[in-house]
């Protein structure tokens, strides 16, 4: 209980549960869509996820100095590949959350003569370049872990007693092709926080995909990924551990 406790009392963790529940709602809309017994559920759903996703703009009104800190600790780093993703990252972060913002003023009154709809868009493309360069970040961390765990002599061993066991491989797919799988999944295992970071991101590049029309789904496979992404930064949260570093 102690820890629902201090994770509701964080303005990160509501925002999460509000998320949660904003493409949960999402979902839920797009399954019973064609429902028409359920109207008077689908319209309740309609407004929880209006209500979720404006109080989820005022979770974030102070994220945007919040990123440019993030900036200012990334650029510090001495891997000049992370040193450039995630700084990249944070500062499109950031100006996401100033557009972010700005809609919000401009749905409560606070100013009026902005172009809702340039806003939006302006704050998508911040999205997705910021999603890009953390998945860009993932994949070189993923490459660093799987060239060490390649020269670790007892996974060498592992990986050719797997290779013997499973000799029908050879005869359907590419040996060096199963290997690369082996390897691939073996390091994501021993490093779980990478594996769920990278999910995460996966998940989430949709959303901007979308609302960009870049790659067009659905609102369903829209809702699906927000929520398996809102899950995954919960346990994140939750688990420090499982957060990804730097």
């Amino acid at each position: 209980m102690d820890a629902v406790v201090k994770f509701t009392s964080q303005s990160q963790g509501r925002d999460r549960i509000f998320r949660a529940t904003q493409y949960a709602c999402a979902l839920s809309i797009y399954l019973l869509r064609k429902n028409s017994e359920r109207k008077d559920c689908v319209a309740k759903l309609k407004s929880l996820e209006a209500t979720m996703r404006a109080g989820r703009k005022l979770f974030r009104l102070g994220n945007t100095i919040n990123s440019i800190e993030a900036a200012k600790r990334t650029m510090q780093l001495s891997d000049r590949v992370l040193c450039l993703c995630l700084t990249v990252a944070n500062i499109n972060r950031a100006l996401y959350f100033i557009c972010d913002n700005a809609l919000w003023a401009r749905n409560v009154g606070l100013i009026r003569d902005i172009d809702k709809e340039r806003w939006s868009l302006n704050a998508s493309r911040c999205y997705l370049l910021s999603l890009i360069m953390s998945l860009t970040r993932d994949v070189y961390v993923v490459f660093q872990l799987m060239v060490q765990r390649a020269r670790d002599r007892h996974f060498r061993q592992k990986m050719d007693q797997h290779l013997s066991e499973n000799p029908e491989v050879a005869d359907v797919v590419i040996p060096q092709l199963d290997a690369f799988l082996f390897l691939l999944l073996d390091s994501l295992k021993s490093h779980p926080a990478v594996a769920l970071d990278t999910v995460k991101n996966i998940c989430d590049l949709f959303i901007p995909l979308d609302r960009l029309g870049i790659y067009q789904s659905n609102a369903g496979v829209v809702g699906f990924c927000g929520l398996i992404s809102s899950f995954i930064g919960i346990v994140t949260l939750g688990q420090p551990k499982l957060q990804i570093k730097p």
